[in-house]
């Protein structure tokens, strides 16, 4: 679907493709993920986090397996992400998509 809800393509299945475990509507425009693994927040271990441009913000997705089991959106609106990742003592970097781009660290409360 597009942004203003028009289809875009032929179709949102194909028997020869597997469909999307997780979508957006509309498009969160996702530019950069990586998989939580630290013991800075425990109750994100084994989440995805998905720095998103337009709305911008970061996505935390909860999994189990390969099942999402839900969805919480953090920095919303503050400003366009371009990459998300983990750093050694489990902190969340972000990378901001702007002029005088900024790295954001994340970091328990």
């Amino acid at each position: 679907m597009d942004y203003d809800g028009s289809r875009i393509g032929e179709g949102v299945s194909r028997p020869d493709m597997l469909d999307p475990i997780h979508v957006w509507v509309p498009s969160v425009s996702p530019s950069g993920m990586a998989f939580y693994t630290g013991n800075a927040f425990p109750g994100w271990r084994g989440s995805l986090f998905l720095a998103a441009l337009n709305p911008p913000g970061l996505v935390r997705l909860g999994t189990e397996g390969d099942r999402v089991v839900g969805e919480e959106r953090l920095l919303w609106r503050q400003a366009r992400l371009r990459q998300v990742i983990q750093g050694p003592e489990g902190f969340l970097y972000i990378l901001t998509d702007e002029v005088s781009g900024r790295v954001l660290r994340l970091e328990p409360g």
